[in-house]
């Protein structure tokens, strides 16, 4: 596998993980009542704790973020250009690793940034490819 789709892979994997942290911390799934709330259907879901909502939004934007860097790697990879958006991918990458932790502490300013670092990142990839 070239080191393009090994990103693919974690940055996939890392989406995982933020989903999976996100139900866990919304459901508060430590607890009998949240462990009864994530294996049911959802139907009354009780109101998210601060900690609990930030980690479902960064959920929610970790797969949004999915959603533009693997269509780009794909092409990349596919057009013979994987080595011209390396590094535009790491820096996505690697800004998305510190993007979770910031956002679940809570730190906004600081978030956004980062998510630009991100967004840095994934317009590098996209020129590297016009």
């Amino acid at each position: 596998m070239t080191p393009l789709l090994d990103l693919v892979v974690y940055t996939t994997l890392l989406t995982f993980l933020a989903i999976m942290l996100g139900a866990f911390l919304r459901n508060r799934e430590w607890t009998p009542q949240g462990l009864k709330t994530g294996f049911g259907n959802r139907d009354d879901v009780p109101e998210a704790t601060p900690l609990g909502g930030r980690a479902e939004r960064a959920a929610a934007n970790s797969i949004e973020a999915l959603i533009l860097f693997v269509p780009l790697a794909l092409v990349a990879q596919f057009a013979g250009s994987a080595e011209e958006v390396m590094l535009g991918a790491t820096i996505f990458f690697w800004a998305r690793v510190v993007y979770l932790p910031v956002y679940l502490i809570g730190i906004v300013y600081l978030r956004s940034a980062i998510w630009g670092v991100g967004v840095v990142g994934l317009a590098m990839m996209a020129m590297a490819l016009l």
